[in-house]
């Protein structure tokens, strides 16, 4: 058996934790997505991985050839975003065999991933899909099941009116294809959602079967997904205090904690798990961190609260507070930063993504800061506030709305000096 792994989309949504590089590039808890992905491949058999990359990607310079991994990982580009099926397309000169094809985000789906190869061995089935029950099939691809075999799929509707759906089962984006499978897709036109006709026309004429799990797979569409993220790797992680690490006596530490190598935290500092601090970290004098997570190389200065925020690899910040807040790889946070997490009429917040609001059906969030940028000292930001990779923000600054990528934003002050009277 194969896998493809796609990684070519520009993750736009996803931004600015995406620029410059796939969302499956994000290191969590001390490795890369993809990389907890491929792990969850080689555990269940699968060493030969074609991963699917766009031209500009760096994701080769992480993985190599997969041998330090101990998989076999080859490359393909797709020049241009074409769908789905255009993506898998570009894997088939390495395809001789059946195969899965997943997003290379899919970390923690070792167990579906053994669920359809169990319901493969059992049956030969061409195809083998992965679906889940949902409430809103209206906004999914919906299959139609075969009124006798209850595991067959005969059809698939995309995105159904209300009251016409076939079943409330809809596709969980995990597919186990038939090598022929080539074939029919190139039978259908060309377009954004050819993969999905192509599945259709494999469906009319030959067997493909369906596995329902409770389960499905974590979304990270939106850069706040990355909270959902950080919860599942804390239900999962155990305790750990490396010997290297330096933690000073009068530090408390309650509930679940990893601290990694060479980590210093200094006097009086409170870490109330669950909480990642990774390797190479510094945590000032009495500084409090709860359910957080922190990456490599990362600083958190003196007198400073971070709760449920995420801090990226190489990051440092002062004093402060930072709360359900995800702050980007590199970035330097000046002294006095506050980040507003509740809206004064505690009513959900929606940040502005591409121009529109989203729903993040969260009542606490704070700020989502891209790599690379700078923030001076006093700055506040509002709840649901983005501010893109590599921009500067002055000192004193009160950000109420999001900030692009590459941009300079500060406030006017005037300065005034006269003589006294």
């Amino acid at each position: 058996m194969q896998a493809v792994l796609l990684a070519a989309g520009d993750c736009s949504r996803f931004k600015p934790l995406s620029d410059g590089m796939h969302k499956c590039m994000v290191s969590i808890f001390g490795k890369t997505i993809i990389e907890r992905t491929v792990e969850n491949l080689k555990n269940v058999g699968i060493i030969d991985i074609i991963v699917v990359q766009s031209p500009r990607s760096n994701i080769k310079t992480v993985l190599g050839d997969g041998s330090s991994l101990g998989v076999n990982i080859k490359y393909v580009v797709q020049k241009e975003a074409k769908g789905m099926g255009d993506a898998v397309l570009q894997a088939e000169k390495y395809i001789d065999s059946a195969f899965f094809v997943l997003n290379a985000n899919s970390f923690e789906v070792l167990e579906l991933l053994n669920l359809i190869q169990r319901k493969f061995k059992k049956t030969g089935a061409g195809n083998v899909l992965l679906g889940k029950k949902t409430n809103i099939p209206w906004n999914y691809g919906i299959v139609v099941l075969d009124t006798k075999v209850k595991d067959k799929v005969v059809d698939l509707i995309e995105k159904p009116a209300k009251g016409k759906e076939p079943s409330d089962i809809r596709l969980v984006g995990i597919y186990f294809l038939s090598h022929d499978f080539f074939d029919y897709y190139r039978r259908v036109k060309v377009h954004q959602y050819a993969f999905e006709d192509a599945l259709k026309l494999y469906m009319s004429e030959n067997e493909s079967l369906i596995v329902i799990t409770e389960k499905g797979t974590s979304t990270m569409k939106y850069p706040w997904d990355l909270f959902n993220v950080s919860e599942i790797m804390f239900s999962n992680m155990k305790s750990h205090i490396s010997k290297s690490a330096k933690v000073d006596k009068s530090v408390k530490i309650e509930g679940l904690v990893h601290i990694g190598k060479n980590t210093k935290i200094f006097e009086n500092a409170v870490i109330k798990g669950p909480c990642y601090i990774g390797d190479n970290c510094v945590v000032g004098n009495n500084s409090l961190i709860r359910n957080s997570m922190i990456e490599a190389r990362s600083i958190v200065g003196a007198n400073c609260e971070v709760a449920r925020t995420i801090i990226m690899k190489g990051a440092h910040i002062h004093s402060g507070f930072f709360g359900d807040t995800i702050i980007g790889e590199n970035c330097r946070i000046g002294a006095g930063m506050i980040t507003g997490n509740v809206r004064i009429d505690r009513d959900e917040i929606k940040p502005k993504v591409k121009g529109y609001e989203v729903s993040t059906n969260m009542n606490s969030f704070g700020v989502i800061i891209g790599h690379d940028t700078r923030v001076g000292i006093h700055v506040s930001t509002m709840p649901g506030v983005i501010i893109g990779s590599g921009c500067i923000v002055g000192p004193n600054t009160v950000v109420m709305k999001n900030i692009d990528s590459n941009m300079v934003c500060y406030s006017k002050f005037e300065n005034i000096v006269k003589k006294r009277k």
